[in-house]
């Protein structure tokens, strides 16, 4: 497989997941130190408190990549560090990331900084949270706050990780921090999350900078081919992709899912005030997607049944056991549904791509100071082929960003899963390179990367 040149080959992360130090350098809680402490929320009661201990350890993990041949990494800025009470600008905190952006130049790395990996200051939570539209305010004056420190060095700009999870997960299921459980309030609280990444790109744009963010796409494959399944797919792919693609597009919430979720409640309606999907358009300069796996949906015989999928929404329909062959999530591995869906992308928009994040977690051993862990080398394979058949498809795809760089701590399921390049033994921090890590930037080093790429440009120019 050959790739564009100019291609970005990187790996990604996220700061609550990977930087431990959670009371150093003047840094606030977040919503996920409170939520991991609360007894039966994170698997085996681990937190992020330690973590990968990347806040000490940066310099050995970004000289891993860089000696990958991985000319690029995403990583995020905790929110808490930079403002510990979700306001007032921490120096010690920015602090950090300017010796985390300059190690990575020093190494030829482009960084690829994301602004909201899922970790809001516990103090904006107490005062309201994502369901407040204070806090899409806030966020506006972060992302100012971190550009003005680094964007002498960084380009390359992500508002927000999947505000889909920040939402759903975070205060519908309750399944995140912070753990709500209330459909109405998690539409609200989407919205004022994409209210955000328009405040924050209108407040940054600029030249000499590119902007982003990052949705999660599952693609809706249904197991029929009647018009009740056509429609449990669209009820699928309306709630998990189209509510949140539409918007940033331009073209407003989609009618048919405004109507699917009408019965939760007005707050919704009542968030969206005139302006706001102005906003929310504000022009970006590529698109981030994030996948993982398809989702397959089949109609109930009750069109107003509740559904098993715990989304705001969803009724008469359900989402199907994942057909193998799995991870060690359950998640399904379909390379083809990543190429389709970056064809869908295509036809909806002419914003470039960018995935990401695409990984899987497996079960993982260091056998002889080695991980052969070939499951994943042949993931990466079949999803890196899928991209390829996007891009002969004359697909604008810019980048690959595996998920992740390190083994990490994994939401709620703690430490349970490992997705990373490179093995961590938690309790000795020693990091071991594994074969999937070697194998990408083998892919990497023959398509030609020897000089650093210079940001998400047209490979084809």
């Amino acid at each position: 497989m050959t790739f564009p040149a100019g291609f970005l080959w990187g790996a990604a992360t996220a700061s609550y997941q990977v930087e431990g130090a959670v009371t150093e350098g003047g840094r606030g809680p977040s919503i996920w130190d409170t939520f991991a402490a609360a007894e039966g929320k994170v698997l085996g009661g681990a937190t992020g408190a330690v973590a990968c201990d990347h806040y000490h350890r940066f310099p050995e993990d970004i000289g891993l990549l860089a000696d990958l041949g991985l000319n690029a990494y995403r990583f995020s800025v905790a929110w808490p560090r930079v403002m510990p009470d979700g306001r007032t600008t921490s120096a010690a905190g920015l602090a950090f990331y300017d010796r985390l952006v300059d190690e990575l130049l020093s190494r030829d790395v482009v960084p690829v900084l994301t602004l909201y990996h899922w970790d809001l200051p516990q103090a904006l939570e107490d005062a309201g949270g994502w369901p407040a539209r204070d806090t899409a305010f806030r966020f506006a004056e972060y992302a100012t706050a971190v550009h003005d420190a680094l964007g002498d060095r960084v380009r390359q700009w992500t508002t927000i990780n999947e505000p889909f999870c920040a939402a759903f997960l975070g205060y519908g299921s309750g399944v995140h921090a912070p753990g709500v459980c209330d459909h109405d309030t998690a539409l609200v609280a989407a919205h004022h999350l994409l209210l955000a990444h328009g405040l924050a790109t209108r407040a940054l744009a600029g030249p000499g900078h590119e902007f982003s963010l990052a949705l999660n796409f599952a693609p809706a494959i249904p197991d029929g081919s009647s018009p009740a399944h056509a429609e449990a797919a669209r009820k699928f792919d309306g709630i998990h992709n189209r509510f949140f693609l539409d918007p940033v597009l331009g073209h407003g919430y989609p009618p048919d899912v405004v109507s699917d979720v009408a019965f939760h409640g007005g707050r919704f309606a009542a968030s969206v005030l005139d302006g706001d999907t102005d906003v929310i358009a504000a022009p970006i300069d590529w698109l981030g997607v994030n996948y993982y796996a398809p989702a397959r949906v089949t109609p109930l015989a009750d069109p107003l049944a509740p559904s098993n999928c715990p989304l705001p929404g969803l009724r008469g329909m359900d989402v199907l056991p994942a057909k193998g062959p799995l991870t060690a999530f359950g998640w399904e591995q379909a390379p083809s549904a990543l190429t389709s869906l970056l064809e869908w992308l295509s036809s909806r928009s002419d914003l470039p791509l960018v995935v990401a994040e695409n990984g899987a977690s497996f079960v993982d051993r260091v056998v002889d100071g080695r991980v052969f862990d070939a499951a994943r080398v042949n993931y990466f394979m079949e999803h890196l082929g899928a991209v390829h058949h996007a891009l002969r498809a004359g697909v604008d795809v810019r980048g690959y960003f595996a998920w992740s760089l390190l083994d990490n701590f994994e939401w709620a399921m703690g430490y349970t899963q490992r997705f990373g390049l490179v093995h961590v033994d938690f309790e000795t921090q020693r990091r071991t390179v594994k074969e999937s890590g070697r194998f990408l930037g083998r892919v990497a080093k023959a398509n030609g990367l020897g000089t650093p790429a210079e940001g998400v440009r047209d490979p084809r120019a």
